[in-house]
């Protein structure tokens, strides 16, 4: 309870309750998801959807989390929705000392071990060491908040698994609460899942096998409706990129340890350390050690599932998962075994006193966990600046004799996230902003916007926060910059156009051919993405901008000059036959590559690159000169686009017409052949009617996945009624012993001998 009412201080819990919208990094665009799930998808009976308010359309929730979103809806119905979505933001934070305690009370530690372990959590949570990985504060508020919840559920999970292959009960919870974890965040769910794998192998026997294979089936199950299509579709996911870290002693053991192991052994090293565990390291071995000797199954087990994790990121290929979002599961394991060995010095001595004083044990044992919570909360408190009767000078922080030099970054940044878009210095010309692109939709029309970027817009609270131009317009400007990179194909080509059209751009994804400021080239993706307004501030910009003929300014809002693209509508006939490339319709680089290429050359434009399409297209393989065939374009009229349709009449049957919206495979029509991806990433029909219309819907897989999540409803019902094989696991002698019994190593002292019963008196002889 101490570590979570620490935790929750360190939030500014006067800024959580106040009725702003939170913003900062990554957060101030998760803003927009539960309202957009709450708005259009619930309403339709959905959880995933098409969402056209970023990446000229994106399917939503298909390739990110869904229920931490559900969750800040729910609340949403007693609470404001800003302050619903704080609280939920910051509950993995707050869980993540309940999930250790639970942790170890399932894995039968004795006491004071399962409050040291919550006590752990602390110094983990308000590390400096990372700020984007996942499970600390400082990610958390840089908009990681699925992902610390998912990783309180993983704890408890591997509780669950601890006891369950000991006495073979709880596989109900087990498989709730795994699916519970992949459903707010994947990547926690990966560690659950090895960290499951890992306690069987230490304790394997086919009874223990089958008892994880039900709830881990079950589980699985449960998730389908999202994972199924997740993976089955990942083709068209975009990949970013990300540049594998190889700084592995540095990165495994910060501080003076991975120094001298980097400087003596080789190695990529690093001059930037921003914490040194070698104490947590070297606590952590101990904690090992004396788990080996006394046979403590939880720190044997921690102590594997730290080794795995550390050879999973070191041997993981770059790819799509990072391998440092890895490294948060190893310091977590670090900092609980260092908890472990504190539980055990505290025991020892507890043992100790009772070999003296057989009731003092008790009190060792409390007094024992007060000291290690008094270091633990002083040890972090000290560079939060936030312990009672604290003085901060000019030589750093002091309280009662301790001090630091050091000062944590947390403080300034809950402040800044949780007191929200309408404190900020800058919100008034924010305001004003969003109120102008609001006007200009309903007396010019609705469309796409692309803004010009510059790390000065986190002066609105994120650099981010005109992504949410949809929220605040009810969905008539849509932002062409979104936050869920990955889950669009389109993400890339806004990227590039980004470098196109900003002074200073961000280029966060790797290996794209980017090119500096020009507006002329920007404005020819603009129209072929069918974007509608082009908003520029910078005087690079705005002054090409001005003598670019297609670009016509409609609107002032303080610094930003807001210009109409001409010729941008959302679909256009095509006067040339497109072109398929062989082999390329699964996605991935095999697409990406040769539809960059295309979209950076100009000349190659008046023939699209397609995926796939008729028979009757030209088939050309990478590299080769497309042949030019010259189509009568129809005549398009009455474009009407929703959140999930778009609808068009043609004059004429046969001609190909380009739907400017982004490509996914749930799109289908009615009245034409395809859709057809096309290079960058929209659709091609060829009507065969004179009303076209697509409309996003499930498909095979999407229902395949949702029957799969009843079976395991059905499944999750039989296991709570005893179903699907009840296991009876057979138990060691010691597991038998009572909890209160195993509170303390030593043995309660052998009682005193009962006196031995006088021998009954025998009756006098007679006398002779």
């Amino acid at each position: 309870a101490a570590a979570v009412v620490f935790v929750f201080a360190q939030l500014q819990p006067h800024l959580l309750f106040a009725d702003t919208t939170p913003t900062g990094g990554d957060m101030g665009a998760h803003v927009w998801g539960p309202a957009y799930l709450r708005d259009h998808l619930l309403s339709q009976g959905r959880l995933t959807g098409w969402a056209p308010d970023w990446y000229a359309g994106f399917p939503a929730f298909h390739f990110y989390m869904v229920v931490p979103s559900l969750l800040i809806v729910a609340l949403d119905v007693v609470l404001p929705y800003g302050v619903a979505f704080k609280l939920i933001s910051v509950s993995g934070l707050l869980t993540l000392p309940v999930a250790a305690w639970a942790l170890g009370r399932l894995a039968r530690m004795p006491f004071p071990a399962p409050a040291i372990l919550a006590l752990a959590t602390l110094p983990f949570l308000f590390s400096p060491l990372f700020s984007i990985y996942g499970g600390n504060v400082a990610s958390t508020l840089a908009g990681e908040f699925a992902f610390s919840i998912s990783l309180s559920l993983a704890l408890v999970f591997l509780g669950l698994v601890l006891r369950g292959l000991d006495t073979g009960r709880h596989r109900t919870w087990a498989a709730g609460v795994l699916a519970l974890c992949a459903l707010c965040h994947v990547i926690p769910a990966i560690f659950a899942v090895v960290g499951a794998a890992v306690a069987l192998a230490l304790r394997a026997s086919k009874a223990r096998l089958a008892w994880l294979a039900g709830a881990g089936i079950v589980g699985g199950l449960l998730t389908s409706f999202w994972t199924l299509p997740f993976v089955l579709q990942r083709a068209h996911m975009n990949d970013m990129g990300w540049t594998k870290i190889t700084t592995y002693w540095e990165s495994l053991l910060p501080g003076r340890l991975g120094i001298w192991l980097t400087q003596n052994f080789g190695g990529q090293g690093t001059a930037e350390v921003r914490d040194d565990l070698t104490v947590v390291v070297v606590l952590a071995v101990v904690g090992f050690a004396v788990s080996v000797t006394y046979r403590r199954h939880l720190g044997i087990f921690l102590g594997a599932l730290a080794g795995v994790v550390a050879l999973l990121f070191v041997i993981a290929p770059e790819g799509r998962l990072w391998n440092a979002r890895l490294l948060p599961f190893w310091y977590l394991c670090l900092y609980l075994l260092a908890a472990v060995a504190v539980a055990e010095a505290i025991l020892s001595v507890a043992s100790l006193v009772a070999g003296l004083r057989s009731e003092a044990n008790r009190a060792t044992q409390w007094g024992g966990s007060v000291l290690a919570g008094l270091a633990v909360l002083v040890s972090v408190g000290l560079p939060l600046g936030s312990l009672p009767l604290g003085q901060q000078g000019p030589g750093g922080y002091s309280w009662m004799g301790f001090s630091t030099a050091q000062q944590s970054f947390i403080p300034g940044w809950a402040e800044w996230n949780f007191s929200g878009l309408e404190r900020k210095d800058a919100y008034p010309e924010y305001q004003a902003l969003m109120g102008t692109m609001a006007d200009l939709g309903e007396s010019r029309g609705c469309g796409r916007a692309m803004w010009e970027f510059d790390s000065n817009l986190n002066r609105y609270g994120s650099t981010m926060a005109l992504m949410l131009l949809p929220y605040w317009t009810d969905g008539c400007i849509d932002s062409m910059e979104g936050l869920y990179f990955e889950s669009s194909m389109t993400t890339p080509f806004h990227f590039l156009n980004q470098s196109e059209l900003s002074a200073k751009p961000s280029r966060p994804q790797r290996d794209l051919p980017y090119t500096d400021l020009d507006v002329s080239r920007g404005v020819d993706h603009l129209q072929l993405l069918g974007v509608r307004y082009y908003m520029a501030f910078s005087d690079e910009a705005v002054a090409q901008a001005r003598a670019e003929p297609d670009l016509r300014s409609v609107a002032i809002s303080g610094p930003w000059r807001v210009f109409e693209v001409a010729d941008a509508s959302l679909v256009a006939p095509m006067a040339t036959e497109p072109v398929v490339l062989e082999d390329a319709a699964g996605g991935g680089k095999e697409w990406l590559e040769p539809a960059v290429e295309w979209y950076n050359d100009p000349s190659a434009q008046e023939v699209m690159l397609a995926a796939d399409g008729p028979e009757s297209w030209a088939r050309v393989v990478p590299g080769q000169e497309p042949e030019r065939r010259p189509v009568a374009p129809a005549n398009v009229s009455g474009i009407e686009a929703r959140n999930h349709s778009i609808s068009f009449d043609v004059d004429r049957a046969g001609a190909p017409v380009l739907v400017k919206t982004s490509y996914f495979p749930n799109w289908k029509v009615e009245g034409a052949q395809g859709p057809y991806q096309v290079a960058p990433n929209l659709m091609v029909v060829v009507p065969t009617a004179s009303e076209v219309t697509l409309t996003y819907e499930d498909i095979a897989v999407d229902r395949t996945a949702q029957n799969l999540t009843m079976l395991g409803a059905i499944g999750l019902f039989a296991l709570s009624r005893g179903g699907l094989g009840k296991l009876s696991l057979a138990r060691k002698p010691e597991d038998e012993a009572t909890e209160e019994s195993k509170e303390a190593r030593a043995p309660e002292p052998e009682p005193e001998p009962e006196p031995e019963p006088e021998p009954e008196p025998k009756e006098p002889e007679p006398e002779p």
